[in-house]
C-alpha cells in the first residue's frame, strides 16, 4: 500500500489494502474510511522568443543535472497559469505570459507508477528583458535554438514538446 496514511485519520485503526471502487485502496476496517490519493499536478512552460526556447538545468532530483522546460508543482488553490508564472519567476527570475494549453502528460514516479499529471503551456516573455538568473532548484538556464538543444533532457514531456516545437518550426520554413 503506497500511501502516506498507515492509520485511519478518523479512528486511528491501521488501514488495510481492500478492493474498493475498481482498485485496491487503503480502507479502515473499523469505520469504513477510504483513502483516495489525490494526484500531484505540475505545470511546465514552452517559453519561446526569437526562435529560441528556454531550458533550465535541474539542480534537484528527479533529473538532477539534466535539462527541462521550466515549471514545477502547483500549490493548493493555485490556478495553472499562476503556478507557471510563479515557477518561472522562482527558477530564473523571468516574468512570462501564459498562453494556451499545449499538452497534458502523465507524471510517473521512479517505479513507473502514474502519480499525477503535467500541464504544459505555451509561454512568452512579459517584457523585453531576456536575462536569466538561475535560482531555486535550477543550476543553469539558457535560450536555445532548435539546433542547439543540449543533450540530456530530463523528462518525456520536455522531449516531446521540444520535438514538436522543432517539427513545427521546420515545417513553417
Amino acid at each position: 500500500m503506497a500511501t502516506e496514511f498507515r492509520f485511519c485519520p478518523h479512528c486511528a485503526t491501521r488501514l488495510q489494502s481492500i478492493h474498493r471502487f475498481d482498485r485496491v485502496r487503503p480502507v479502515c476496517p473499523a469505520c469504513g474510511y477510504i483513502y483516495f490519493a489525490d494526484p500531484k499536478v505540475a505545470v511546465i512552460g514552452l517559453v519561446t522568443v526569437e526562435a529560441q526556447v528556454l531550458l533550465v538545468r535541474r539542480a534537484v532530483d528527479p533529473g538532477k543535472g539534466l535539462w527541462s522546460l521550466p515549471g514545477g508543482y502547483m500549490d493548493a488553490g493555485e490556478m495553472p497559469g499562476e503556478a507557471l508564472q510563479r515557477e518561472v519567476a522562482e527558477e530564473v527570475g523571468l516574468a512570462i505570459n501564459v498562453g494556451a494549453l499545449a499538452a497534458i502528460f502523465p507524471m510517473q514516479n521512479g517505479e513507473g507508477q502514474r502519480t499525477g499529471i503535467v500541464l504544459a503551456f505555451w509561454g512568452a516573455l512579459a517584457g523585453a528583458d531576456r536575462s536569466l538568473f538561475p535560482q531555486d532548484d535550477v543550476s543553469d538556464a539558457g535560450w536555445f535554438a532548435p539546433d542547439q538543444i543540449p543533450n540530456g533532457l530530463a523528462f518525456e514531456s520536455t522531449k516531446s514538446l521540444i520535438a514538436d516545437w522543432i517539427d513545427t518550426r521546420t515545417s513553417d520554413c
